[in-house]
């Protein structure tokens, strides 16, 4: 069983390099654990090529040669006691290139450019939705324990997705996300439009929303409709409604459906990703503006992680409120949706909060 007293095994599992992965479910306690002691992940450029697939898979927003898709398969299910033991030289560790920290003057500044450059087409009517990010990289303090940060996360977002991942190829990220991307098993799945974003109001879900946002948790629900008509599937649609997401709150609506041959769940997610929630309309437009103008790498931010299973439980969810833990800092990543009507103010602070969700754990 994975507990608190195993945070200094795995720890250990990170300084060595290992191939591992730690998950926890929404709303559920159990915490699952897989390893891949022989071999190395495997590395696919292709989401399509998941097609059959086993293992604990994590995506980026673009596929690259810098930034696979990488599929952990998974040879070994509980913690090696005598992991402390093993020579900390028997996998390469490969080098990362450390992120420079910014002052916070310096990052409203790139925001501000990048919400300049992100409005214009909104407000001429070639896009009707763009999503903007950044990332934050902080001095990691001395001592962290990625371990430690998972398990407390864990205790803290009880409703989201809760993980923690390293391989040599990705180095380690940690995240909390409460976007499932695909979920099921057998021929009962499902995928979800969230869209939306408010501050809890003392500590509840706000009564009201405003129209932005109301319309931009329309667009996404649309998108997933029309996509899945694509696979002929015609899902049962519930929402929106409010929803918790650690302390902010965004509007969710779930669709469930059918799927006739579990062995093409890489087809589903070809699909699916990115979804507007973390791209934009129309989509491919949208994709190129953002690798385009965004200004930075958004890396396996806003791609997609979990296990995956074409025999078994799949649970896939979109990389959000993700953290990239490097050796000397940390990487704190968030984004917000963006239509004509959008506030710089707003947004900003926007991903002020959505970045909390992790620096809290963090710090």
């Amino acid at each position: 069983m994975i507990t608190e007293d195993s945070c200094e095994l795995i720890d250990a599992l990170i300084k060595q390099g290992r191939s591992f992965a730690l998950w926890r479910v929404a709303g559920d306690d159990c915490i699952h654990f897989g390893m891949q002691t022989y071999g190395s992940p495997e590395l696919l450029y292709d989401i399509s090529d998941l097609n059959g697939r086993t293992g604990f898979v994590i995506a980026p927003f673009q596929i690259s040669s810098k930034h696979p898709v990488v599929v952990i398969k998974p040879d070994c299910l509980d913690l090696p006691e005598d992991i402390l033991e093993s020579p900390q030289d028997m996998i390469e560790v490969l080098a990362h290139e450390a992120p420079v920290v910014l002052t916070e003057q310096e990052e409203k500044k790139q925001y501000e450019s990048a919400f300049c450059l992100f409005s214009r087409p909104l407000l001429k009517g070639t896009q009707d939705k763009l999503v903007l990010s950044r990332s934050k990289t902080v001095k990691r303090r001395r001592g962290l324990s990625p371990a430690n940060s998972f398990f407390k996360a864990c205790k803290r977002y009880i409703y989201s997705y809760v993980y923690l991942l390293h391989t040599p190829v990705t180095g380690t990220w940690m995240g909390s996300t409460p976007e499932v991307l695909l979920a099921g098993k057998g021929k009962d799945w499902q995928t979800v439009a969230l869209a939306g974003t408010q501050r809890l109001v003392d500590g509840k879900l706000p009564a009201k929303w405003d129209s932005k946002n109301c319309q931009e948790q329309q667009l996404v629900a649309s998108y997933i409709r029309h996509q899945l008509a694509a696979l002929n599937i015609h899902p049962d649609e519930k929402g929106p409604y409010s929803v918790r997401a650690g302390e902010l709150s965004h509007l969710k609506s779930i669709f469930k459906f059918a799927l006739p041959d579990t062995r093409m769940l890489g087809d589903v997610l070809s699909l699916l990703h990115p979804t507007p929630a973390v791209c934009g309309l129309p989509k491919e437009d949208a994709f190129r503006f953002i690798i385009e103008k965004e200004g930075y790498d958004r890396s396996y931010y806003s791609g997609f992680v979990g296990w995956l299973s074409p025999t078994g439980q799949t649970d896939i969810y979109v990389n959000l409120r993700c953290v990239n833990i490097h050796p000397d800092t940390y990487t704190l990543f968030a984004g917000g949706g963006l239509l004509a009507s959008s506030d710089l103010e707003d947004e900003w602070e926007e991903t002020i909060d959505k970045m909390k969700t992790m620096q809290n754990i963090l710090e």
